[in-house]
């Protein structure tokens, strides 16, 4: 997203959202048709319409848009752009540029979507949330939108867009946080804990956005024994080697459910010797870890080297001996 939106808890006095189903027909109308607009060109790869629509102020975040864009078109391939939520959220009486936390609770309250920003100017601003309906990887957009009074139309200009996935091998994540409950039943800690790392992954469209349901998804996950929520760095020992494991995360650069592996490389420089490394230190991991193996497709490989994280190789689990 534009570097507007980060996760930010510290909120404003004077931040209001408003659903999508609470909204005045004239707002919904307006902001389902602009943003119907920007989803059908994030599928067609229309980067005119979508420059022509940015907001002035971010006008130097478009080169990151455009990559999110041309990134994403395998991602919504094939499907057709559906809207899931509208929310309309205001912060117009502020009296100067605030970190802002916006809570959006439906009419009963059983469900709250919480939206943190960052170094928000006073204004009015709608996130709007859609689906590339169909696609094989299930394709979810976030579209950030922003009122400019200015000039002789007034109007709705976009402030930041975001595509992800939302389907691995015709998996979305209510399956994978389905199956991580069932893992986490067994010894396979870790196998379980990444695997609500996937869910979670899939099911948030956005960075910035967090709900009710999230937060049930975290609670379970923060409930395993023995996770790996507190293990690192990790000291891996096979044989007479021992690595040192920085970091353990969710990979989907290759659209599947991949972890990367981030260790301490010895410094060689072969890429052949780098090879043989990464693939002892995968090796040593799954014979740690094995439930790991039949429960995600691969693992990267990255080098640290004096402070420098080098992507060295990607195997399936089957090659990885």
């Amino acid at each position: 997203m534009a570097a507007l939106l980060v996760a930010a808890p510290v909120a404003g006095l004077a931040a209001s959202c408003t659903t999508q189903a609470a909204l005045s027909a004239q707002d919904r109308n307006a902001l389902a048709a602009v943003g119907s607009r920007m989803a059908e060109a994030v599928l067609r790869q229309d980067e005119s319409t979508l420059q022509a629509a940015l907001l002035p102020a971010v006008a130097q975040d478009w080169p990151g848009m455009r990559s999110a864009v041309e990134d994403g078109a395998a991602l919504v391939k094939g499907g057709q752009a559906q809207l899931r939520a509208i929310y309309l959220l205001d912060n117009s009486s502020a009296k100067a540029t605030l970190d802002e936390q916006f809570f959006c609770s439906n009419a009963s309250g059983s469900l709250t979507v919480t939206i943190n920003m960052r170094s928000l100017p006073p204004g009015r601003y709608a996130v709007v949330l859609a689906d590339a309906a169909g696609a094989p990887l299930g394709g979810q957009m976030g579209l950030v939108l922003v009122w400019d009074p200015t000039g002789s139309a007034p109007a709705w200009r976009l402030g930041g867009l975001s595509v992800r996935q939302g389907v691995i091998n015709g998996h979305d994540g209510v399956w994978f946080w389905t199956h991580a409950r069932v893992l986490a039943a067994t010894s396979n800690t870790w196998s379980a804990w990444y695997t609500y790392e996937m869910a979670r992954y899939l099911l948030l469209p956005v960075d910035f956005l967090s709900s009710t349901n999230m937060d049930r998804l975290v609670q379970e996950q923060s409930r395993i024994p023995n996770s790996p929520a507190s293990a690192f760095p990790y000291s891996l020992t096979d044989g007479p080697r021992t690595w040192k494991i920085d970091d353990i995360r969710v990979d989907t650069s290759l659209r599947q459910a991949d972890l990367g592996v981030t260790y301490e490389s010895i410094g060689i420089t072969d890429p052949s010797a780098q090879r043989t490394e990464a693939v002892a230190v995968m090796s040593a991991l799954l014979k740690s870890h094995p439930g790991l193996r039949q429960n995600f497709h691969g693992l990267w490989a990255y080098a640290v080297v004096n402070g420098t994280t080098t992507p060295i190789i990607e195997l399936p689990m089957a090659q990885i001996p």
